[in-house]
């Protein structure tokens, strides 16, 4: 569910990108929080199984809810019904999370069973990186190659698969009760832990005459001596984790701004089109290839070196993690050149759009005349505006009365209002009158691909059918009920297209790219028709596939970084603390998705180059960090979220 999230937050609901970064992230956040809610449940209260079978109930039913919430037909409130069904999958995805590899142990003796529990580890551990690889994949094509509701996307469907799927794995899990072994609750240690760390720090707050060698002996008048010392152990450890939320913060954007990136690119291979949340789908993907590559190639080359020691392998998995967004930002600095220049404040655009079958020439004010050919279009994008701006122009037909079209006069006058900050369109049409618009040139939020129709019609039957048509299906099918029709922008998948008029063929196989903004124009004139597509907005041009080092990088730094350093801190943690380790590494999955919506929400700047700056540590006096920074003034480019966290 979570590899469309962000793109259902952001092209289906409507918010900012900013917001769909914090929402996607804040969301994320609970999902690692709730499981220290969830063993305190399972250990003092309820037990694995209960708890299990509880909260997958509340799983199942956020994920009905935020399918609901996709279907406009039911008219329910979209963005309060999608918020409660996030906040109970993350309960129950939460709460479960640490009682279902716990529960699976609960079955095996130990030591008798032991080699029987590690086959059961990696076939669960296999078992997840082959499910997310199957979903990574198959989720975004529900999303994308399905057509629900009138909608060109189907994020209900996207959703509610995974709710029939949860709800049939709670029957599967509730019809194996009878062969399970279900463990009592023994009480809880991260609660435990928790009460002896607050009753250390009252006793040495209200404590004035007594010194000790360490704060937490200060609970040695209620808790156990070897409790005590098993804490200060694990809290040793715990230093290690100090770091780890800043690499979550990197690693778990590549569902939020790196798929957002993804739509700004082209994702076609030959015949196939790589959806921009398809890219997720490397990681599991890497993951698999590179435990067993690492295990037996890497590591051993290591091991000869002397880098072998898991503190080392710890240490290069946090550099890769920074690397990877050195790459991203490398990708973003040439995927800005592809950008659509867009209207600013004290700048307005037009452009004129010539819809009939000969040249027309035009003046604006004193300037030169300039002529707009056959079905073609003039664009200025840098007219300085400020607030409005009349133009006059001057249009002449004398080519086109030449070229035998009928009650059409010679000149024509008139004036073009122009608006700061706004793109304005206008076209030319068979009665001489240039009639005008507002325009949009942004490329669409899903990355497919916007036209428009400016068809104009003189002495012909109204309406007309103008359609776009793939393979004997109509992909497209407007109305023209009027002399000029200006239809909204409409989406349409990325394709090779004919063109129809009143079914009559009259362009074939035009491509229609993803991220291209393009205008339809033509006329009817005496029943001849004629008809170009303008690219307004060129299409993505940089390809997907150079997303592709980032994520090897980011992968090869989680497998060296998260399996690494879980594995160091648990074999070093006292034996009795091994569960406060395992909540306390999920909580800096939980900080690290915090520290990404800090900054993406208190963003004082609109440049995100700005942010790097004003967020930079006080380490900017030593030579590495000067250097990031004159590369980040050198580049002039909005990096990601994740730039600002390598930094």
């Amino acid at each position: 569910m979570r590899t469309v999230l962000t793109l259902y937050l952001r092209n289906q609901l409507l918010y900012s990108l900013d917001m769909a970064t914090v929402i996607y992230h804040t969301f994320t956040m609970f999902v690692y929080f709730f499981p220290l809610i969830g063993a305190i449940l399972a250990d003092s209260f309820l037990g694995k199984f209960r708890t299990i079978f509880y909260l997958s109930i509340v799983y199942a039913i956020g994920q009905l809810l935020l399918a609901l919430s996709a279907a406009p037909p039911l008219g329910i409130p979209a963005r309060e019904f999608s918020l409660v069904g996030l906040f109970l999958i993350a309960i129950g995805t939460g709460g479960i999370k640490p009682c279902v590899t716990a529960f699976g142990g609960d079955q095996f003796i130990l030591p008798q069973q032991e080699r029987y529990l590690s086959t059961f580890f990696s076939l669960f551990y296999f078992s997840i990186n082959s499910g997310s690889l199957i979903s990574s994949f198959l989720t975004p094509v529900l999303r994308s190659d399905v057509e629900c509701f009138g909608q060109s996307s189907c994020y209900s469907l996207a959703f509610v698969i995974p709710a029939i799927l949860m709800a049939l794995s709670i029957v599967i899990f509730v019809l194996g009760k009878p062969l399970y072994k279900i463990a009592k609750p023994t009480g809880n240690v991260v609660l435990n832990v928790s009460k002896c760390i607050c009753h250390a720090i009252y006793k040495k707050i209200t404590t004035k005459n007594e010194k000790r060698e360490y704060w937490l002996e200060y609970a040695d008048d209620k808790y156990d001596k070897s409790l005590i010392n098993d804490i200060r152990g694990a809290l040793q450890v715990m230093i290690l984790f100090l770091p780890i939320p800043i690499f979550w913060a990197l690693f778990d954007q590549q569902g939020s701004r790196w798929t957002i990136q993804a739509t700004k690119m082209d994702g076609q291979i030959g015949s196939f089109l790589l959806q921009p949340d398809q890219m997720q789908v490397l990681n599991p993907l890497l993951v698999l290839a590179f435990i067993p590559l690492f295990e037996t190639c890497l590591y051993p080359l290591m091991g000869k070196i002397g880098l072998r020691t898991p503190l080392r392998v710890f240490t290069i998995g946090g550099f890769l993690a920074s690397f990877s967004f050195v790459a991203a930002a490398l990708v973003e600095l040439n995927l800005e050149k592809t950008y659509p220049v867009l209207p600013s404040n004290g700048f307005t655009q037009l452009r004129i759009f010539n819809t009939m079958d000969c040249p027309v020439q035009i003046q604006l004010d004193e300037k030169p005349a300039f002529v707009i050919n056959n079905l073609d279009m003039w664009v200025d994008q840098y007219i300085k505006t400020n607030g409005t701006l009349e133009l006059n122009y001057s249009a002449n037909f004398t080519k086109c009365k030449n070229a035998g079209i009928m009650n059409i006069p010679e000149t024509d006058n008139g004036t073009i209002t122009l608006s700061e900050g706004i793109a304005i369109s206008s076209a030319i049409v068979p009665n001489g009158i240039i009639v005008q618009y507002n325009d949009s040139v942004d490329k669409s939020l899903t990355g497919d691909p916007l036209l428009r129709n400016l068809i104009s019609v003189q002495w012909s039957e109204i309406p007309i059918s103008l359609k776009l048509v793939k393979d004997d299906k109509v992909a497209l099918d407007l109305k023209i009920n009027s002399s000029i029709e200006f239809n909204p922008l409409a989406t349409v998948k990325p394709n090779d297209y004919d063109i129809l008029l009143n079914n009559a063929l009259i362009k074939k196989n035009v491509p229609f790219k993803l991220g291209g903004v393009y205008t339809i124009v033509g006329s009817i004139i005496e029943d001849k028709e004629a008809v170009n597509v303008i690219t307004v907005t060129e299409p993505n041009s940089m390809h997907m596939l150079w997303l592709l080092p980032q994520y090897v990088i980011i992968t090869m730094g989680e497998v060296m970084f998260s399996v690494t350093g879980l594995e160091f801190a648990f074999t070093q943690a006292p034996s009795s603390m091994k569960s406060l380790l395992q909540a306390s590494w999920l909580l800096t999955v939980a900080f690290g998705n915090l520290i990404v919506v800090i900054v993406a929400e208190v963003s004082f700047f609109n440049r995100q180059m700005i942010q790097i700056t004003a967020l930079m540590p006080k380490a900017t006096a030593h030579a590495e960090w000067k250097l990031f920074y004159h590369f980040g003034n050198l580049a002039r480019t909005k990096l990601n979220i994740g730039t600002t966290m390598l930094t």
